[in-house]
């Protein structure tokens, strides 16, 4: 890995301060059609939520709208706060293809960049989904100047931002599923991968695989944040069971193992929290993938998917809270996210802080 110390891009951990997040709209045009209006519902829910901790950058089809739609919910000083924008899409995950950002504090008397926006080639999950559109927001949104930085071009590789999660210390994390997986950058071998991304991300300290996990009913050969997600203070929040007769249960035990022997750049084992598997949701007699953590971070608050199991999301949330003890844990009932086959992290991009540009927001 690099070792310039005047080079200090990172990925920010994502509980770092964030200047917006990014939302991609439903319409009628993408597969939330069936139940357009339920999954609208769940996105008035986090705008409402967001507005309320930091800006909103909303890709919608018909802004107009839309913003008519917020206005009936959300105070003026929430919708101040959104930025919107038009843009063709096939559909809504932006976790997978909005831009992962590179930060630099460094400081030069020279022209410096200090925000890379890596674009890379999204294919809908290994070309199992149609996905020209949503390939092409990120340029799109870079040249209608709502972002600070610089846009690098990295679409001769396949990557998406549910795959990739960091400790903010040094460490990624990764599970190899979802990078080995057919159609995705074939014909390089994992360790042409595994060179690839330590080139991209050269900055980082090491690259730790996760071996094992899957959650029935997810379309990305297994996202780490379906599965593993980081915390401050070298916390790791996992899924796992109990349940022998669940069809998840040896490879989430296998993963909750590999955990348990994992180790920090200090050496010291890493906090481990357990999360709680939901019960099994299904769809005209399909398992959907429930996971808890799937959960977005933004400024002060965790927003955590729910499934109307009182029990189990009580817990999931103490446990979240237990992780992030100074920030607000708010629940969403998920249940229609998860009918497309993801939740709420997937729907959702983060944006740290400095790269959005807000001069231009909506007013209301």
């Amino acid at each position: 890995m690099n070792e310039n110390k005047q080079c200090d891009f990172h990925v920010p951990a994502e509980w770092e301060p964030q200047s917006g997040i990014m939302l991609v709209w439903p319409n009628e045009d993408t597969d939330w059609k069936p139940y357009l209006d339920d999954i609208e519902k769940t996105y008035i829910q986090l705008s409402d939520i967001i507005t309320q901790h930091e800006s909103l950058l909303l890709i919608a089809k018909d802004p107009d709208a839309v913003r008519g739609k917020l206005s009936k919910t959300l105070q003026r000083r929430q919708m101040q706060k959104i930025i919107f924008r038009q843009c063709r899409y096939n559909d809504t995950w932006a976790r997978d293809y909005g831009p992962i950002t590179l930060t630099s504090h460094h400081h030069t008397r020279g022209f410096f960049v200090p925000n890379h926006l890596l674009d890379f080639h999204f294919n809908g999950w290994g070309e199992k989904f149609p996905s020209e559109y949503d390939d092409a927001v990120n340029v799109h949104l870079y040249y209608s100047g709502i972002f600070y930085g610089a846009l690098e071009n990295h679409s001769d590789f396949v990557f998406e931002g549910g795959a990739l999660e960091t400790d903010g210390y040094g460490t990624l994390f990764l599970t190899r599923s979802s990078q080995t997986a057919p159609h995705r950058n074939q014909p390089l071998t994992p360790d042409d991968i595994e060179r690839r991304l330590r080139t991209i991300f050269d900055f980082a300290k090491r690259i730790v695989w996760i071996e094992h996990g899957h959650i029935i009913g997810d379309d990305t050969d297994g996202h780490i944040d379906t599965l593993v997600r980081c915390a401050p203070a070298h916390t790791l929040l996992y899924m796992c069971t109990d349940d022998t007769d669940d069809p998840q249960y040896e490879e989430l035990k296998l993963m909750e193992k590999q955990l348990q022997g994992l180790l920090t750049l200090e050496g010291n084992p890493y906090r481990l929290l357990r999360l709680p598997m939901p019960d099994a949701i299904y769809d005209n007699g399909e398992r959907l993938p429930a996971t808890y953590a799937n959960f977005v971070i933004i400024n002060g608050a965790v927003i955590v998917p729910t499934y109307d199991q009182p029990k189990k999301d009580q817990k999931a949330m103490s446990i979240i809270q237990e992780a992030f003890p100074d920030r607000k844990i708010i629940g969403i009932d998920s249940r229609t996210p998860i009918r497309q086959h993801g939740s709420l992290h997937c729907l959702t991009m983060h944006l740290p802080e400095g790269v959005l540009i807000t001069d231009d927001s909506y007013q209301f």
